[in-house]
């Protein structure tokens, strides 16, 4: 017997008429439950009474296709009950930010990563002016500490490249690290073949760069074999190696503004991979502020290891109408397989959606940290 579709449909129609009743009246019991749970301090989350409730209302199904259906649809609907019922809470994770003004002053102190001449000062001199008291480090762990300590007031450091993709080892710092992203620049990389004045690039067999420059301009060193790379600790300070050693075999990959600053002639210029490669760097602070207009929210949590708990924390930015710009994932030290994710969406700490999603990850996630809101450029 074949069913009439359109009739089909009407049936289809005047059900999901019912469901949304049904819904509707769910969520007003949803309100007098979180009413409840706020008078008397308990978190909305309740694990245990979820698994409960999932096994029993799958049970009522007539076969196994329905039971996951079924159990899969209700854990949907309790997930938005609890994102209505964090929309009822007054407070945020984001309250201990403080909201300022501007994040420059007159009398600022900056860390920046790597030597004189480099990628990271010149994020450095866009974003704080060329007059800024500044001091060069040697490492990111160098400016890190620096900024924690209060020896300087803010630090720059790269964390992303549009070629090779997030820097890892400053998302692992962030953790290990209490200090907070207050700004970010960003920077057109055009990397250059530095040599020695009177040098040529047939007489270079070492290549001096940081590991990020050299991953950058792999297409460059591929038609030239004979070059060896060694990878260095910044861009800037290979090509003050490159002068103080005065090797006619030795070159650096830098930026032009390098090489003028160490005497140094361009022997390949534009070598990068990528004509739109371009770092995101990071302003460190060790105080929890931003500014008003401040417009992206960076964040870090881990899970409990079980099926769909990440899809459940991205449900929150996706539910609140939020942008989310990035995602990168990080190893827990000592525990196989689970990880430390790192994520970046649009919005302001005053936003309502905002301190929705930051209560919703905070109440589910084993652990929520907080890493800055602060304004893209």
């Amino acid at each position: 017997m074949v069913v009439d579709l359109s009739e089909s449909r009407k049936q289809i129609d005047a059900i999901d008429r019912q469901i949304v009743e049904l819904f509707e009246s769910r969520m007003k019991v949803s309100v007098q439950v979180a009413e409840y749970k706020k008078s008397i301090g308990m978190p909305v989350l309740d694990r245990e009474r979820e698994k409960s409730k999932l096994k029993a209302v799958g049970e009522l199904a007539s076969n196994d296709f329905n039971r996951h259906g079924i159990e899969e649809l209700f854990a949907q609907i309790m997930s938005i009950s609890r994102k209505l019922q964090y929309s009822m809470l007054k407070s945020s994770c984001g309250d201990s930010f403080a909201q300022v003004d501007a994040i420059q002053g007159e009398n600022d102190r900056v860390v920046f990563f790597g030597a004189r001449g480099s990628y990271s000062e010149q994020a450095m001199l866009d974003y704080f002016g060329e007059n800024v008291a500044s001091t060069p480090a040697a490492t990111f762990r160098e400016v890190m500490a620096k900024v924690k300590s209060g020896e300087a007031d803010y630090g720059v450091l790269p964390i992303e490249n549009t070629t090779t993709g997030g820097i890892t080892d400053i998302y692992d710092l962030l953790t290990e690290f209490d200090n907070y992203i207050v700004g970010e620049h960003v920077v057109k990389i055009e990397h250059a073949l530095l040599g020695l004045p009177g040098s040529t690039i047939d007489e270079i067999r070492t290549v001096y760069s940081h590991a990020q420059g050299i991953l950058q301009c792999g297409g460059f060193l591929g038609e030239h074999p004979q070059m060896k790379t060694v990878e260095t600790m910044s861009t800037a300070g290979c090509a003050k190696k490159v002068l103080e050693d005065g090797d006619r075999t030795q070159a650096a990959i830098a930026s032009r503004r390098a090489g003028e600053l160490y005497g140094l002639t361009v022997l390949a210029p534009g070598i990068n991979d990528n004509d739109k490669n371009s770092t995101r760097f990071i302003i460190i602070s060790n105080a929890r502020k931003f500014e008003k207009d401040a417009n992206k929210v960076s964040i870090s949590f881990t899970l409990p290891h079980e099926s769909g708990t990440l899809y459940n924390m991205l449900s929150h930015i996706m539910y609140n109408n939020l942008n989310m710009t990035k995602i990168e994932s990080r190893p827990l030290a000592g525990r196989t397989f689970e990880y430390r994710f790192f994520v970046d969406f649009e919005g302001n700490l005053n936003d309502p959606a905002v301190i929705n999603t930051l209560n919703g990850i905070q109440s589910e996630a084993l652990e929520l940290t907080i890493f800055g809101n602060y304004k893209t450029t």
